[in-house]
Order: structure tokens, then sequence, then C-alpha cells
């Protein structure tokens, strides 16, 4: 799985995190896993194709007790395999990373 871990978090911090995606991100059935769902405009020819089928599309964010991680893969939320289930491209991939920065730099948490 490709991935983006970011450790060696403050567990407070990881606690305000937590918080602050519950607000943000859509709860994921899994405890401690969030949905980062991903803008129409960022999805490849194919996401948007499949996109009423398998959309939205999300990307997971998993909180524990001092990391953040942040799963590369592009899932569908209404289909568990499908051939337009994809591992993030370029653009999608600076977009996340660009929100978990952000987030993290609203919350003050040092990285």
């Amino acid at each position: 799985m490709r991935a983006y871990l970011i450790d060696e978090l403050n567990p407070t911090d990881v606690q305000r995190l937590a918080s602050h995606l519950e607000t943000r991100a859509l709860k994921a059935p899994v405890t401690d896993m969030f949905w980062l769902e991903i803008p129409e405009h960022l999805l490849s020819a194919e996401q948007h194709e499949h996109g009423a089928q398998c959309g939205p599309f999300v990307c997971s964010l998993e909180i524990g007790r001092d990391w953040l991680k942040v799963e590369l893969l592009l899932r569908g939320r209404g289909k568990l395999r499908c051939s337009c289930i994809a591992y993030a491209d370029q653009n999608q991939r600076d977009w996340i990373l660009d929100q978990v920065d952000a987030m993290l730099a609203e919350l003050d948490i040092p990285v």
C-alpha cells in the first residue's frame, strides 16, 4: 500500500486532530479512520465515468496513538472492487497532501 505517514506526533495533538476530522471528514466504519473526499475536478476519466455507481471517491486517513497515515489509494465508497479504484495520480496526490498539511497547520500541529 502506498501511504504517507506522519509519526512521532504528540498524543494530545492526535486527539485534537481526531476531533477536527470528526467535523471535517467522513467517519469510516472502522475506528480511528476517516474518508477525505476527492473533488470531482481531480478525478480521472474512468472515475468520472464510474462516479454514479462507484463514487464518491475518497482516500483514507487513519490515526493512531502518535501517528497519522494517509493512504494514497483512491477508492469509491459505492463499490469495493472496480477498475476505477487506483492510486492517486500526481494532481490528486498533491491535493491530498496539501489538505493534510493545511489541516495540521490550522491546528498548529508541528511536523
